[in-house]
């Protein structure tokens, strides 16, 4: 078996990784305007941590004023829905690259079994904080 070229094993790397954040960006950022303006447009990632007493989620809001989110629990399900205004101010402007997703968001996390509260509720540094706290 001849050795493997590492410049083709690299590229080959290279390629694929570039089709995960592809991926990752038309999963999390779909742009288009939406009937009424009710839809959204994106949804934005998540992260679940459990501890022995709470649950805590983390989500990414860059650019979004706490009075921008709604948090809902329904059911088995927490609900985070918003809307994160485009940052430019003077909408002249050319607009080179438009990465981070603007528009009404909405995410639906499916809780673990079990009664949770609704805790902490902090928005800071570009992340919805939020603890659910375990109930008997």
């Amino acid at each position: 078996m001849p050795p493997r070229d590492p410049g083709i094993w690299m590229w080959a790397q290279a390629l694929e990784m570039m089709d995960k954040a592809e991926r990752m960006r038309q999963q999390f950022f779909q742009p288009g305007s939406s009937a009424g303006g009710r839809r959204p447009t994106w949804q934005p990632p998540v992260d679940l941590i459990e501890t022995a007493e709470e649950y805590i989620v983390v989500v990414a809001l860059p650019g979004v004023r706490p009075d921008q989110v709604q948090v809902v629990i329904d059911g088995g399900v927490l609900i985070v829905v918003g809307e994160r205004a485009l940052p430019v101010g003077d909408r002249t402007g050319l607009i080179h690259r438009l990465e981070i997703p603007h528009g009404r968001f909405e995410r639906h996390i499916e809780l673990p079994p079990g009664r949770l509260e609704l805790g902490r509720r902090d928005l800071g540094d570009g992340c919805l904080v939020l603890t659910l706290r375990k109930l008997g």
